[in-house]
């Protein structure tokens, strides 16, 4: 099968990969098994090397990189640079940290000496996703790698352009050979990695039902997963927030990468006292928004990856709307080449609907009308998601309350929007997926976590 590389905003064809066959898949996972058993005998300090190398490279070349993702992607092409730095940020962070995060530890118990050993796994499939093409695979290989792993990478596959040059990087950075391998094969056939006896857990970011097929998948064979998935945050505006740092900030989280991005504001909750002087900032912010060309330094908006999923977000969107639903601003596709979607802002939004159930992976701002502090709390959790969320108020005592003990999400923000930090545990609960990525407790997901007890 053939493997095509779409550039959204001008439809073209960047380039065709073809898949790797069944014999190459697994001469790659045994070349891959191979150099575990060398990598895992390296010290902290030399793994490191490589990767403050690979850092370096991310870092000088992020204009290359961010073009890059442009023409695969639509990710603007600032977006695209800030991505590739974010990626050697992690890449130091770990380099520097995970010594400190895999220390064995001593435990007082009735033996001569107890302890704990932080212990590589082995071989590690990561299942990617397209949105942040670079970020998603450096959150997890960097810890990953630092920890004595090997890593196989199947990428998104209308980004097979950046699945190989993320392996060009690691090559450059000087990591022996087989270390980091991309697999170039389309979804049906993860199964069959996953099902390999030398592969021994899976990392996914992705949506809800890959992730179930992948749980699935790694179950039946007994191998450990970690799941990043969907995400429909809830934003809460209270009485007392500052309706103009709120909206910039609101604006700011729904619109990156696009709004292609599981812990963009997904659902805008208000109470009648600030309902409309906040709808109304923020429609302003929107209808500036200046759409068009990714590359070009003065656009906000680029294209969605690919035009079904702009043709799904319309669909979830005139649903919500013969259901009730008012439209604002947007929601039509236009009339132009690329997959576009305009700025679009729905209101009096209600349960049962797309909005409000649904994910919306686009520039769709989604307002739903609260009773009370309270019932926006209710509002939040009333989702079958729990990534992420975020609450503005002026009262930051009762506003980090309210983050810490109501909210149910793995990452909870107070006046700022939600967004991934190597130093912070990143992930969610429910449909949202289990387990964590970043830091400390990142590096000891793929690890075996042994006792040793002498006497």
């Amino acid at each position: 099968m053939t493997l095509y590389s779409i550039n959204p905003y001008t439809m073209e064809n960047n380039a065709t990969y073809e898949e790797h066959s069944d014999e190459e898949i697994s001469e790659i996972i045994e070349k891959v098994q191979a150099s575990f058993q060398q990598w895992k005998r390296r010290s902290f300090n030399d793994r490191a090397e490589y990767l403050r190398k690979a850092a370096e490279i991310l870092e000088q070349e992020a204009a290359s990189w961010g073009n890059l993702m442009t023409r695969e992607m639509g990710k603007i092409q600032s977006g695209g640079e800030a991505e590739a730095r974010k990626c050697s940020l992690v890449c130091n962070f770990y380099a520097d940290k995970s010594a400190e995060f895999l220390k064995q530890e001593e435990i007082p118990t009735d033996a001569d000496r107890s302890y704990i050993t932080y212990n590589p796994l082995g071989v590690i499939l990561a299942v990617m996703p397209w949105n942040f093409p670079f970020w998603q695979v450096f959150r997890f290989a960097a810890p990953a790698l630092m920890a004595g792993n090997t890593v196989l990478l199947k990428h998104a596959s209308n980004v097979p352009g950046c699945a190989l040059a993320l392996e060009e990087i690691f090559r450059r950075a000087g990591f022996p050979a087989d270390v980091f391998r991309t697999l170039l094969i389309s979804s049906n056939r993860v199964e069959q990695v996953i099902r390999h006896p030398l592969v021994q857990a899976v990392t996914l970011t992705g949506s809800t039902a890959a992730g179930k097929a992948v749980a699935a998948a790694a179950g039946a064979e007994l191998k450990k997963t970690v799941l990043e998935l969907g995400g429909s945050d809830p934003y809460i505006i209270l009485d007392d927030a500052d309706l103009e740092e709120a909206a910039r900030i609101c604006y700011n989280s729904k619109m990156i990468n696009s709004g292609q991005s599981c812990i963009a504001a997904k659902r805008f909750i208000l109470t009648p006292r600030n309902e409309a002087e906040f709808i109304q900032r923020f429609t302003t912010l929107m209808e500036a928004t200046v759409m068009g060309d990714p590359a070009h330094p003065g656009t906000q908006l680029g294209p969605l990856a690919r035009s079904e999923l702009r043709d799904v977000l319309h669909k979830q969107v005139t649903s919500s709307i013969r259901a009730g639903a008012n439209c604002l601003l947007g929601g039509f596709i236009p009339d132009r080449t690329g997959a576009f979607y305009p700025p679009t802002i729905l209101t009096n939004v209600k349960p049962g609907t797309p909005a409000y159930e649904e994910e919306l992976f686009g520039p769709v701002a989604v307002f739903i009308t609260a009773r009370d502090e309270a019932d926006a709390i209710r509002i939040a959790n009333d989702t079958s998601f729990g990534l992420g969320a975020a609450i503005f108020s002026r009262n930051l005592h009762q506003a980090e309350f309210l983050a810490a003990t109501e909210l149910e999400a793995g990452c909870c923000f107070v006046n700022s929007f939600v967004k991934s930090d190597p130093r912070l545990p990143f992930g969610g609960i429910r449909q949202s997926g289990y387990g964590r990525e970043l830091s400390a407790c990142g590096i000891r997901e793929f690890v075996n976590i042994k006792t040793v007890y002498v006497k």
